[in-house]
């Protein structure tokens, strides 16, 4: 069927924004064509951002760790984890695509001050924990590359120089910023995927651990690792940073179609980016779950030595405990064990992990900011801020330690990434099960069910930490103020919880979340023209 005088109803076509011809009634609209993988091609880019903080160093920390400890017993639990992340990235994809504004736009309009800022405080602390290990994989990757010559605090220095760098590239536009992005998911997927040729671990064992959900023989070292993986995998500043990324595609948001189809092509593109993420995490475990589970000091000092890679057998003592691996250590280790050949591209690999990773806590913390404070900064500004707080305490462990206690850092960031993840997962929830907000694309009730699992999933992973820390507290000085801080987090956490979805509204115009403290947000995507127009809140002023 034609509009009237003949003329052929324009198709909604990325990019396009489709307006109604006047006189052509809606129920005549033609459908939108099906898959096209040219439109998957337009819409690609903002997953795999997203997917690089499951490839940064801290994933790779707790990957070769998790091989080391359990084998390959805990494969299933990287594939579930990475599958929990994929559920939380959804929601983030739904809010951005269908609101037009990010999680932490939403944030700044729905939540009091005081809430709001504290919440804009937990992940700013998780961005700085991400950009600390951002810098300690980028600093060992350097001295690793270097034989050693370039030292772990020099690393860290030249870290500052390398944002500058990104931030030159991103004056070429968005789309070339995405592109060199692939080109470092790709180096970290060849230089670990040759690891993964090079021990050719046993694929019929790889496969029962990524399916057999059991661990046998397992004990409190192999669940701390378990668990680990979860705070390490997914990330709380990658919630907020991905429903930001999913407005840099134009989409007609008058049109329902039109949301679905972006939902439906941003969903795919996220789900082929973490499916890649899984198999480059697969491959870090898989190596050392084949190679180094269960190996000796002793046995990798004797191998060392009479390896091309000498110099580094003295990092390991000749006692009969069980290798302890991190990221430099797994380098050695290859080294010594594979030639020095498989020690430099482990060193290329951390590097791509830890670069790739920079830049996007950088748009992380500059689209958190600009959301939860309505305050813009330049990039510049942004990586200096965030940079200063993660290199100093980071520069300063290098320089007066050893890199044992540079690597332990980062299993205390993984751990606190999971402590704060649900400063964000609660929000994303709350916001993707406001109907006023969210209208036809509002979470069902099996959605919600499942993410309140996740959430408290979560929190009791963070209670099993905290539990499992208590005892190696030595003294009631400890106690005191680590009791305050968990009584303020379980606090926290409730009042957000109980800031339920508020759906009493007779129309969009009038809704008011309860706690809101300024008018209505924005109207979601309706063919009804009544909900085009938003209306403040009665008896309170504009914002």
């Amino acid at each position: 069927l034609s509009p009237p005088g003949g003329m052929v109803k324009p198709r909604n076509t990325l990019h396009i924004t489709v307006q109604p011809v006047p006189g052509w009634d809606e129920d005549l609209a033609v459908p939108l064509p099906g898959f096209s993988f040219r439109k998957l091609w337009a819409f690609t880019g903002p997953g795999f951002l997203m997917s690089i903080a499951y490839l940064d160093p801290g994933n790779v920390e707790s990957d070769l760790q998790c091989g080391a400890v359990a084998g390959f017993k805990l494969l299933w639990v990287l594939l579930w984890a990475t599958i929990l992340g994929l559920l939380c990235q959804r929601l983030a994809i739904r809010l951005g695509v269908v609101t037009g504004k990010d999680l932490g736009e939403i944030c700044y309009l729905y939540y009091p001050k005081v809430p709001r800022v504290l919440l804009w405080l937990m992940i700013e602390i998780a961005i700085i924990g991400s950009d600390m290990q951002e810098v300690i994989g980028t600093a060992i990757a350097f001295s690793l590359l270097s034989a050693g010559r370039i030292p772990l605090w020099g690393g860290v220095l030249i870290t500052i120089v390398d944002t500058l760098f990104f931030l030159f590239l991103d004056k070429y536009g968005l789309r070339k910023l995405e592109a060199f992005f692939g080109l470092l998911i790709t180096i970290m997927a060849l230089t670990f995927g040759y690891e993964y040729v090079m021990v050719r671990p046993g694929q019929v064992e790889v496969l029962k651990g990524i399916f057999l959900p059991y661990c046998p023989g397992c004990g409190r070292e192999e669940l701390l690792q378990a668990v680990g993986i979860v705070g390490a995998i997914i990330m709380p500043h990658n919630i907020f940073l991905h429903s930001s990324l999913v407005k840099t595609r134009d989409i007609d948001r008058s049109k329902k179609e039109a949301v679905q189809e972006a939902n439906m092509y941003f969903l795919t593109e996220s789900c082929l980016a973490l499916f890649i993420s899984f198999l480059i995490n697969l491959f870090v475990m898989a190596v050392f779950g084949e190679a180094f589970y269960h190996q000796r000091n002793e046995d990798v000092h004797n191998k060392c030595i009479n390896s091309s890679v000498s110099r580094y057998a003295n990092i390991f003592p000749t006692n009969n405990e069980t290798v302890s691996v991190d990221i430099y250590q797994g380098g050695v280790i290859l080294g010594c064990y594979f030639g020095a050949v498989a020690l430099y591209i482990w060193a290329i690999g951390i590097l791509a992990a830890g670069q790739s990773s920079t830049m996007t806590g950088t748009y992380a913390g500059q689209f958190v900011m600009e959301g939860f404070l309505q305050l813009r900064w330049s990039r510049f500004a942004r990586v200096l801020f965030t940079r200063s707080f993660a290199i100093l305490p980071t520069v300063f462990v290098a320089a007066f330690r050893d890199v044992s206690h540079l690597t332990g850092m980062n299993d205390l960031l993984n751990v606190l990434q999971s402590i704060l993840l649900p400063f964000a997962v609660l929000p994303v929830l709350t916001f993707t099960s406001l109907r006023p907000l969210m209208q036809d694309f509002t979470n069902g009730l099996p959605g919600k069910v499942l993410m309140t699992l996740i959430t408290g999933l979560v929190c009791a992973i963070n209670v099993y930490f905290v539990v499992d820390f208590l005892p190696t507290l030595r003294g009631l000085g400890y106690y005191i103020p680590l009791s305050l801080l968990l009584v303020a987090y379980v606090v926290f956490i409730t009042y957000l919880v109980g800031l339920e979805p508020w759906e009493g509204a007779a129309g969009w115009g009038t809704a008011s979340p309860v706690g809101a403290h300024r008018p209505a947000l924005f109207a979601p995507p309706d063919l009804d023209m009544q909900h085009r127009t938003r209306s403040p809140v009665p008896g309170r002023g504009p914002s």
